[in-house]
């Protein structure tokens, strides 16, 4: 069982990692979901879901703390922030990690969020650090505030309103009701599809998180002087390494995953550990992993790949879809044996990733195309050496340096999907196999490199990027008084009182 403190690090991962949940944490989790469901059966809006465990008598959280109401530095409008953030995907970690530091922030008078672009995930739900949940539970809170709104929407842009799917709505009335109006998001390929442009260009502004996206939206067609770049944040305090309390690894890792090929973990002496934590898709690239893993290694080496995947649009019988692979290769059996691999698909909750990281000596996964990469920050954070593709989002933060940065053979076409004919990145599987052979030798350089990750990856610590984020809306906000848009008397029902009324209809579910 493992448990801490969200941000404090005094409290660390302890015995096996699986299974995950205390009895107290399961009940307090299955309560929860309870109370989610209920809400959905009485037809209300996802987003108000945590608003009511809120109302239990939890205190409601404002920017403005009290006796403050004189500040003259506080912003004079709420802050609503709509993602997917019980949904356990990218987009909804992120924007955890956005809103979590604004909470409180004397500078902000009023800072709400709303369920927007993806429903819930439950086993997701029940791993939330307790502290984490409360303070969402605060924020979801949709009294009247009796400002003007800066809405951001979190999500793909076939999320924003008019939505392309069935989720709430985003701006809550539409784009005129909004004071200003931001999208979040971010691609994976060289490219923004066009009826997106369309979608982007309606907002007031689009943040991205890298240099490789302020690029590609520009050249897409999105307008450049809409585009801001903001870092996604990294919780450099959860993912910590001094969260290291000296338990066996193989209590760690054994339960996560189970053999595919090779020797058992248990047979090996002091293993090295290749950890991969990815959804199952061809993005990731996991053939160019598995190939290059056994193409390079053998039973004699010592070694395991942990796979830590779950499905996405697809079957969870990867076990046959390893070993087709090797098939579809031909790739013949080392005299000394397979090397071992092993993979999990189970979920493993937030809580616990701090602790299997650290049972890893290396992360690795060669993407075709990332965002931004949240796993390879995580486990930067953690001080683990990591081998990852350098094109797309990583590079905003992979460096020889701090990482092993991955080439590319060349761009080559997306096949199917939303983005048919984009380009991605082709990862060198000669490159991963040297680069992973380079690590398991070169051991101390690894960990020297991990160190460094560790440094390198405070600057996006989130009350760094909170700080950037402040900066521009205090930016925002003199766009806006100078236009005559925002100053006294210029107020209205505020946006989440609004999203209260869509919850009162029934419309907006997210489903």
């Amino acid at each position: 069982m493992s448990s801490r403190r969200h941000g404090g690090g005094a409290s660390r991962p302890a015995g096996p990692l699986w299974p995950l949940l205390s009895r107290r944490r399961f009940w307090r989790g299955a309560l929860l979901v309870a109370l989610l469901v209920l809400a959905c059966l009485q037809r209300q809006h996802l987003g108000a879901a945590i608003s009511a465990i809120a109302r239990r008598g939890l205190m409601r959280t404002q920017g403005q703390q009290p006796g403050t109401e004189g500040t003259r530095n506080v912003m004079n409008f709420e802050f609503l922030w709509m993602a997917p953030f019980l949904s356990g995907g990218g987009y909804g970690a992120e924007a955890t990690a956005f809103v979590l530091p604004l909470a409180g922030t004397p500078e902000l008078r009023a800072v709400r969020i709303a369920l927007h672009g993806d429903s819930v995930n439950y086993d997701y739900v029940q791993g939330i650090p307790p502290e984490q949940m409360q303070v969402l539970q605060r924020l979801a809170d949709p009294s009247p505030a009796g400002l003007p709104s800066v809405v951001v929407c979190h999500s793909e842009p076939g999320a924003w309103d008019p939505a392309l799917f069935q989720t709430s709505r985003c701006p809550p009335r539409g784009y005129h009701a909004a004071l200003y109006v931001i999208g979040r998001t971010m691609f994976e390929t060289d490219r923004v599809t066009a009826h997106h442009v369309q979608r982007i260009n309606r907002m007031d502004e689009v943040w991205v998180p890298t240099d490789f996206h302020v690029t590609t939206f520009a050249a897409s067609g999105v307008d450049p002087a809409k585009i801001v770049k903001m870092v996604e944040p990294v919780d450099v305090d959860f993912f910590s390494p001094q969260h290291a309390d000296g338990t066996p690894r193989a209590a760690l890792l054994l339960p996560v995953g189970k053999r595919i090929l090779g020797p058992r973990y248990e047979a090996l002496d002091r293993p090295f550990v290749f950890l991969s934590v990815f959804k199952w898709e061809a993005r990731k690239a996991w053939d160019v992993l598995v190939a290059a893993y056994l193409t390079e290694f053998t039973a004699a080496d010592a070694c395991v790949l942990l796979l830590l995947t779950n499905p996405y649009h697809s079957d969870r019988d990867f076990d046959s879809k390893v070993t087709s692979l090797v098939a579809r290769l031909g790739l013949t059996r080392p005299a000394a044996g397979w090397a071992s691999v092993y993979l999990g698909d189970q979920h493993v909750p937030q809580t616990d990733l701090p602790a299997l990281y650290l049972a890893a000596d290396a992360f690795v996964l060669p993407s075709r195309g990332e965002g931004w990469g949240r796993p390879h920050t995580e486990a930067m954070a953690m001080q683990v050496p990591i081998i990852a593709t350098n094109w797309s989002g990583p590079t905003e933060y992979l460096r020889e340096g701090n990482s092993y940065p991955l080439p590319i053979s060349r761009l080559v076409p997306v096949e199917g999907g939303p983005f048919d004919g984009h380009l991605w990145a082709e990862p060198s599987g000669q490159d991963l196999a040297r680069l992973m052979r380079h690590v398991y030798t070169h051991r101390e350089e690894a960990r020297a490199k991990g160190r460094q990750a560790r440094r390198d990856m405070l600057a996006y610590a989130p009350q760094a990027v909170a700080g950037q984020v402040l900066a521009r809306l205090r930016q925002i906000e003199a766009k806006l008084i100078k236009a005559g848009r925002l100053g006294a008397g210029r107020t209205r029902a505020s946006t989440l009182s609004q999203a209260a009324d869509l919850i009162d209809d029934g419309a907006g579910e997210d489903l």
